[in-house]
């Protein structure tokens, strides 16, 4: 099981993958820069996520919005930001495809001729106005703010999150946009892909037609910074909510590295779906919590794994802490069981092959070339990921929690209703996310 392509590299150094698929008659084409807030520094945060606002905005040889042509074209298209890389696509009917990359190309050689005082402003206070919504007046919204700094030191490049801190936005100039523009948007720090009812030989004319004459760029370095913590940390935050949350944080392995497969099985064995463990504990067996989830999140320098859960009406932090605790524990000690493994790697499996049926969007065959091709530099590791995911054994999961899920060594937090720290995990310290 694989996605089929073609690699190739203009003189510039961008990266060009081309996958053929004649079943429909439409192609996608995906555009991957590798940079993302942990490009950024303390106190010139939220850079990345801007630009996402920006590309759309207009270039110099079409300084207009970018989803009008598109979609009178009928194409669909999208853009995403996060800690270590910018993508942005485009889904349409095979007579657009040169449309979709003379777009992709103007804004990449020639947005900053288009980027207006006027155009920055705007879009400063459109992403301000998305932090407001999404993060400040949104149950729990700040939650990944609080856990994110007291997982990294301030010098950290996860320290923060994507969106930018709220001084650093306003602080921000259209001159430091520039140098950060010409620092990372540019073909030697890119990867597009190509997917669809189109013929190798004719993408590859087309690339180099509509991104060959684009200058180089200058190359990107690219850190490697760890972190760990010596102790557990106790935070409580207070926040305009009904029912507090738990929220326990752990260092983990980055994307794709050892234990990076045993970790995404392990939040699925734990609180994936009514059978798993915390969710037949907490909620179905005991029920003192409403909800609960765990997740492994893979980033490109170290990763995070968590465990959330609600708890049900009058219940407090502690009993959920003490519960999910001891059902850790006990996995450590004693190891899941077949079934669980076996269940989870399905699961795993079926996710795969679910991303193979489209060929473009967030998660299409074309994001999955491209994100192999910018961590790893190797478009075909398709089937080798899934067999990390295959090949896991109980006790590789039993040893991976010992390894990771340490309860001397996290980030508890507390989330509480205004003016409730009671019902808090015990020995918290207050904390505020801004």
């Amino acid at each position: 099981m694989n996605i089929p392509f073609v690699k190739h590299t203009l003189d510039n150094g961008l990266q060009v993958l081309v996958h053929e698929d004649h079943a429909c008659p439409i192609v996608a084409v995906n555009l991957w820069y590798h940079v993302g807030s942990k490009n950024e520094r303390p106190g010139h945060t939220g850079f990345a996520h801007l630009f996402e606002h920006l590309m759309f905005e207009g270039s110099e040889h079409h300084d207009s919005g970018y989803f009008e042509p598109l979609q009178q074209a009928g194409g669909t298209l999208n853009g995403s930001t996060n800690s270590d890389r910018t993508n942005y696509w485009e889904v349409v009917p095979k007579h657009a495809l040169e449309l979709a990359l003379w777009l992709e190309s103007d804004r990449m050689g020639y947005l900053l001729p288009a980027l207006t005082e006027a155009k920055f402003n705007t879009q400063r206070d459109v992403v301000l106005n998305e932090r407001r919504q999404n993060y400040e007046n949104r149950p729990y919204g700040l939650t990944t703010m609080a856990i994110l700094a007291a997982l990294y030191p301030p010098e950290h490049p996860y320290h923060w999150s994507t969106i930018g801190e709220v001084a650093d936005l306003h602080a921000a100039t259209i001159d430091e946009a520039h140098a950060f523009f010409k620092a990372y948007y540019h073909p030697a720090n890119a990867s597009l892909a190509i997917a669809g009812d189109v013929t190798t030989e004719t993408a590859l004319a087309l690339a180099e037609r509509y991104f060959g004459e684009i200058s180089a760029g200058p190359a990107v370095p690219r850190p490697r910074i760890s972190a760990a913590l010596e102790e557990e940390r106790r935070l409580v935050m207070e926040d305009r909510v009904e029912l507090p949350r738990l929220y326990l944080s752990w260092h983990s392995s980055s994307m794709f590295s050892d234990q990076d497969a045993e970790l995404d099985l392990l939040s699925d064995l734990l609180a994936n779906g009514k059978t798993s463990r915390l969710y037949r504990r907490l909620v179905y067996e005991r029920r003192v919590a409403n909800d609960v989830a765990a997740m492994q999140n893979s980033r490109e320098m170290s990763g995070f794994f968590q465990v959330m859960a609600t708890p049900t009406p009058g219940r407090g932090l502690a009993d959920l802490e003490l519960e999910i605790s001891e059902e850790i524990d006990r996995l450590v000690d004693d190891g899941p069981l077949e079934s669980e493994v076996e269940r989870s790697r399905a699961q795993v499996e079926a996710n795969f092959i679910y991303r193979l049926q489209t060929v473009g969007g967030f998660g299409g065959k074309s994001d999955q070339l491209n994100a192999y091709n910018t961590f790893l530099g190797d478009p075909a590791y398709f089937d080798r990921d899934l067999a990390q995911y295959l090949k896991v054994q109980r006790e590789d999961l039993r040893e991976a929690a010992g390894r990771y899920l340490d309860r001397g060594k996290r980030v508890t937090l507390s989330v509480v209703p205004t003016g409730r720290t009671d019902l808090a995990v015990p020995a918290s310290e207050p904390v505020v996310a801004a």
